[in-house]
């Protein structure tokens, strides 16, 4: 197949694109760097098969004969999107219709990467698709959450308007290889700082809960979601149900990596959530999919990964 991933020197992005490539897909990198990373995607240059396109999605995408679209373009972690808030929002909105365009124009199935913040600070525990959300429409938060919200209504129209052939993945608290180290999320923060050796950095009282998720289960569901049945649409969660505080994450890490650190606690940042944490019996029942990748052994992977960047 011709696979297009926008955002695909990103993080979960570069991690599709060298799955495709490793199947032998004819595989289009687009990405404007303005997160993205060339080392994530720097060997894959010279494989066969691997296409790289500069370009932002904000822009009209000029391409022929698609089948897939992958649409992961976006800065993902709230240092990144609150960075430029309004390139965020176009990013999402903007990005969001030239690739609905695209799946239009040459008749390709387009998933939309979508994520947990479209739940904002949930009343509802654990999450489930047809909760509404909690979001916060003029915080600082919202440039991305309310972004996110908005592609999802652009590919809902487009599927019930034009008959494009849409897949809605809602991703939850994503780790592992490719992370930068200053994307601001708590594993890459707290890895960093353990190895550093430098205080590790709680915003709040460590109570707030998130559910990790290994890259290498993301990648699967978002795959398996995208040649799921015509009918199968979603929105479905992607992320792992195993809830834990950001304390004992932090906690977890020391251990791992055998630091030093003290823990050091700050005030939370404006509507961060209290809990997050999927309800994923639509991907158990539909992608029969499941993460299996639990939290120490992806941790080391991850800790491996920026022991590696330190060379």
């Amino acid at each position: 197949m011709r696979i297009l991933v926008t955002g695909g020197a990103g993080f979960i992005g570069s991690h599709l694109c060298r799955r495709f490539v490793s199947e032998g897909h004819h595989v289009i990198c687009l990405d404007n760097f303005f997160t993205g990373s060339f080392d994530n995607i720097k060997d894959l240059l010279e494989k066969p098969g691997f296409e790289l396109l500069v370009q932002d999605v904000t822009q009209e995408i000029s391409l022929d004969s698609l089948d897939q679209i992958y649409n992961m373009a976006c800065p993902a972690s709230p240092p990144h999107y609150q960075k430029d808030p309004v390139k965020t929002l176009k990013t999402n909105v903007l990005g969001a219709l030239h690739v609905l365009e695209l799946a239009r124009r040459t008749d390709a199935r387009v998933l939309q990467a979508s994520t947990s913040e479209v739940y904002g600070d949930p009343a509802l525990h654990p999450q489930r698709e047809d909760y509404w959300g909690n979001v916060n429409p003029i915080g600082i938060r919202s440039c991305y959450d309310e972004g996110k919200r908005a592609a999802e209504t652009l590919f809902f129209d487009y599927h019930r308007q034009y008959g494009v052939e849409i897949k809605v993945a809602r991703i939850f608290n994503t780790y592992g290889p490719n992370m930068q180290k200053d994307d601001g999320r708590v594993v890459s923060n707290f890895i960093v700082e353990a190895i550093e050796g430098q205080n590790i950095t709680i915003y709040g009282n460590g109570s707030q809960t998130r559910s990790f998720c290994y890259i290498e289960d993301t990648v699967e569901g978002l795959v398996r979601l995208m040649n799921s049945d015509k009918a199968i649409i979603g929105p479905i969660n992607i992320g792992n149900p195993s809830e834990h505080t950001v304390k004992e994450l932090a906690e977890l890490i020391v251990a791992l990596t055998g630091s030093k650190s003290a823990l050091i606690f700050k005030p939370l940042p404006e509507d961060d959530p209290k809990r997050r944490k999927p309800d994923i019996t639509q991907a158990r029942e539909k992608l029969h999919w499941s993460p299996t990748v639990g939290i120490c052994e992806g941790l080391q992977q991850t800790i491996k990964y920026f022991e590696g960047q330190r060379l």
